[in-house]
Formats: C-alpha cells, sequence, structure tokens
C-alpha cells in the first residue's frame, strides 16, 4: 500500500512561504535585488557622467569662493565713455563722450593743438571727423598721418561742409576752426553729430557761441578776458584769476553743473605728430 504524503499550505514549499521559488529568499528574490542594485549602480554612473563630462577628466581645480563681506571689494571703475581729453586734479583719466543722440555744442576757446588732439582722440574712437577751417595747411600734416583723409578726417573749406550723414553707426564731429568771427555754420549740431568750435581769444560773437554750447573749454586768456568771461558765464573768482595763469595743455572745462581742471597729456605718437602742449600757434 502506498503512503501518500500530503504538503501543508503553511508549511515548506508552499507558495509563498520560505523556500518556494520566488519567494523571499529565493533564487526569485535575489534576482529581483541584483537587477535593483544594477539599475541604482547605472544610474549612479549616468549622474556621474553627466555631472563630470563625457570623456577624459580636465585639471582638477579649487572652486573660487568669496564671502558676503568682500563683494565691495569687487567695485570696478566704469565711467562714461567718449575721448579722453585729459586727467583731473587727481590724475584720474577726464573722459567726454560726444557720440550723443542729442545735438551737442562745444566752444573751446584755446590753442589749434588742443583741438588737432581732440580730433584725433576722436576718429581713434571711431568717429568721422570734419574739419571746416580757412587755414588748411594747418590741417594738412594731420590729414597725411591719417592716410589723406580715407581714415575718418577730412578738411573742408569755411562754408563747405557738406551734410555729413550722422547715424549711431557713424557718429561725427564738425570741427569749426574759422577764426575770431565764425560765421554761422551750415552744418550744425544734431543726433550722432557734435560741433567743436575753436575761438583763438574771447571775441565779439563769444557770447552767442557760450548760450549755445553745452561745454566750454577756456585755456589761458589776458586778465581783462578772464573778467569779461567770468561776468558771462558767471565763474568764481577763484577761477577768473587763475585763468591767466593756466600753463600750456590746461583747460578749464565747464558745463551747466561742473567745472573742471584737466591738463591734456600728448602720446608719443601725438608729440611726433603735434609737438608739445602749447597755447599759442
Amino acid at each position: 500500500m502506498t503512503a501518500m504524503t500530503t504538503r501543508t499550505t503553511g508549511g515548506p514549499g508552499a507558495y509563498g512561504a520560505p523556500g518556494a521559488t520566488g519567494g523571499p529568499g529565493g533564487p526569485g528574490d535575489a534576482q529581483s535585488s541584483a537587477t535593483a542594485g544594477a539599475s541604482q549602480s547605472a544610474g549612479r554612473r549616468a549622474h556621474e557622467l553627466l555631472r563630470t563630462g563625457f570623456g577624459l577628466l580636465g585639471p582638477r581645480h579649487g572652486r573660487h569662493t568669496l564671502s558676503a563681506d568682500d563683494l565691495d571689494t569687487l567695485a570696478l571703475p566704469i565711467g562714461d565713455d567718449g575721448v579722453v581729453i585729459g586727467v583731473d586734479a587727481e590724475g584720474q583719466p577726464a573722459v567726454l563722450g560726444l557720440n550723443r543722440p542729442t545735438p551737442y555744442d562745444v566752444v573751446l576757446i584755446g590753442g589749434l593743438w588742443t583741438a588737432q588732439v581732440f580730433a584725433l582722440r576722436a576718429a581713434a574712437t571711431g568717429a568721422r571727423v570734419a574739419v571746416e577751417t580757412g587755414r588748411a595747411q594747418a590741417w594738412t600734416q594731420m590729414v597725411h598721418a591719417m592716410g589723406g583723409g580715407q581714415n575718418g578726417l577730412a578738411v573742408y573749406d569755411v562754408g563747405r561742409v557738406p551734410p555729413q550723414g550722422a547715424s549711431a553707426g557713424t557718429p561725427v564731429l564738425v570741427v569749426r576752426d574759422c577764426g575770431m568771427r565764425p560765421p554761422r555754420g551750415r552744418v550744425v549740431s544734431g543726433p550722432w553729430q557734435s560741433v567743436l568750435t575753436l575761438l583763438p581769444y574771447l571775441s565779439p560773437v563769444a557770447p552767442r557761441l557760450l548760450r549755445q554750447a553745452r561745454l566750454v573749454g577756456v585755456q589761458r586768456i589776458s586778465p581783462d578776458e578772464a573778467g569779461e568771461l567770468g561776468r558771462t558765464m558767471g565763474l568764481p573768482r577763484a577761477d577768473v584769476d587763475s585763468l591767466p595763469t593756466l600753463a600750456d595743455g590746461i583747460t578749464l572745462w565747464c558745463s551747466d553743473r561742473d567745472r573742471q581742471y584737466v591738463m591734456t597729456q600728448p602720446t608719443d605718437a601725438e608729440v611726433g605728430l603735434l609737438g608739445t602742449p602749447r597755447r599759442m600757434d
């Protein structure tokens, strides 16, 4: 007689019980754990690749960190953009922004040397310079040095300056070197076109020009001229007294809200072309 064996559902070998295929601790459970581990390992590798990049690792450097208390030490000296016309009393660059979307008139009561340095530096910043003058020979050397008028500087007779077509991409500076009594110019200041009028001395037309100017530069003048200019522009007594004593190359620049003494220091190239600073021509 054959003995029959029975398996209880709760005993060893029962479905879901310890020892059953696929149950906890069985071969199926080990395979699941291995699969999960492999997935986690692959995920970590992918994360590392995304973090460090693919291919060979480059040199390792320490990170640059800065505390919040040290942020103020990162201040940068950012000022206006334009033409560096010299240095101020503290030795800092004095910069004049000529390329403007609004009309800008400048009057310089001074020497030709300063006006020519002004024109050279304006051309170096990318502006086209048109010189209206009754003494073209005084500008000839500059024109030749800049490529015969092909590199941003052209000379015209008085009253013969054509429209310049100024724009934001091609700003223009018109220099009017027309003597003591410059006639009213055909080409006037406008958007992206500034006008610099040079007066060798204080002339009868100076008050009219000073009234319409946004900026006035004054070099050494006589005591009588300084007194008259002081009354016209409302200058303090200290400035009136200093104007007859200014050294060559020093200009008092005056705007509506500011006055500043500036010394124009020529570069070696400017000295070779124009000579050293001088008030008289």
